[in-house]
């Protein structure tokens, strides 16, 4: 009797997926498409811009066909650290030029080969550059053949690094277009912002990085995966399950609804003045219309005379049916002290600062408490 195919968790599948599993994580079918189209255009036009530059050489080959490797990490996985600029064009050349260097000296094509991928695995490593496709070019390079004689001793530089900087243009340019940020870069970890010594809020609680470079020594494995972004990923993954765990917790439930807010055209030192009057830290400046325009806080106005429209500096916000635990990367970046809600038009429905914030999920605490010690 035979069982549907199930998935590495032990659920079904999920219908109409039998045809496309990625193996990726975050991989979509749209995402596949697009990257089907970016290796159309990538290799068709390094093909034909390679060959305006060796249209006087016919026998230098216009593409070296590791580059369809290069092509499939480009548009597949941009995110990937073996997929950004420098690993493609410096992987790909110095393997080239490690594979050449290996066929002058070394006649035995088996003992060639060997060496060949060997040593680009290690140039690429030194040289922090690690490409896959750049293996197969130093194996290319190392067994000779038609398209490595036609170059001569320029392979490495054409058409091997030809194409990788055609390439990575054409990248850059369809990543831009279709929306992704390429190349890719891993955001900054959060910095404490009043100058002192101690780690900011976001990061002394939860995993510290002392905590990855732990579990990746146990696991003692290499994952196709910033470190950085690693780091992101799992900082999501707890505030998404903050957010579940705290999910019948809307903004809307704990929000302050008599906003003190300001106009544009309001004079700094009245903008000061509430804030001292009503022992708060930040004013929504709203417009005439109703519209939310910006924050401004004591901050701003330190040196501030005239209208504090110049002044104010751009609104944290939230929508009213979001949940309130998704609010705590803001309220703990050591910048924000409040964020605004407001309607799918901006206009200002109410405000949460950290009081509110940390009051609202104190609450729960007792009666988990409880729950566990039952």
């Amino acid at each position: 009797m035979s069982h549907p195919a199930r998935s590495p968790q032990g659920s079904p599948p999920p219908p109409g997926s039998r045809f496309f599993a990625p193996i990726l994580a975050g991989a979509t079918l749209r995402e596949r498409l697009v990257a089907c189209l970016g290796a159309l255009i990538g290799i068709g036009l390094t093909a034909f811009i390679s060959g305006l530059f060796v249209k006087h050489a016919p026998d230098v080959p216009l593409i070296a066909a590791p580059v369809g490797a290069s092509a499939l990490l480009l548009f597949v996985i941009p995110s990937s650290p073996l997929a950004q600029p420098w690993s493609i064009v410096m992987g790909n050349t110095v393997s080239a030029l490690v594979g050449v260097g290996v066929a002058q000296l070394v006649k035995d094509p088996l003992l060639a080969s060997g060496l060949g991928v060997s040593l680009s695995i290690a140039a690429m490593s030194f040289t922090r550059s690690l490409h896959p496709p750049g293996a197969a070019v130093a194996l290319t390079a190392a067994l000779g053949g038609p398209a490595v004689a036609a170059s001569g001793l320029l392979f490495p530089f054409v058409p091997v690094a030809l194409n990788s900087l055609v390439l990575v243009a054409l990248g850059i340019a369809f990543h831009r277009l279709s929306g992704r940020a390429y190349p890719h870069t891993a955001p900054p970890a959060p910095a404490n912002t009043h100058r002192t010594q101690d780690p900011p809020a976001a990061a002394r609680t939860g995993f510290q990085p002392t905590d990855i470079d732990a579990a990746l020594e146990m696991l003692d494995e290499t994952f196709d995966i910033d470190r950085g972004d690693l780091i992101r990923l799992l900082r999501q993954v707890e505030l998404q399950t903050t957010a579940r765990l705290h999910g019948a917790l809307r903004c809307r439930d704990i929000m302050s609804r008599d906003v003190v807010s300001v106009g544009p055209d309001e004079e700094a030192r009245r903008a000061r003045f509430l804030l001292l009057d009503h022992n708060i830290r930040n004013l929504p400046v709203v417009g005439e219309d109703g519209r939310l325009q910006g924050s401004i806080g004591l901050r701003e106005l330190a040196d501030a005379v005239g209208p504090v429209g110049p002044a104010m500096s751009p609104a944290a916000t939230a929508s009213p049916d979001q949940p309130a635990a998704s609010l705590v990367p803001s309220l703990t970046d050591g910048r924000t002290h409040a964020v605004v809600i407001v309607d799918a038009e901006r206009r200002v429905l109410g405000l949460i600062t950290q009081t509110d914030l940390l009051a609202a999920l104190a609450r729960t605490v007792p009666a988990k408490a409880e729950t566990a010690g039952a």
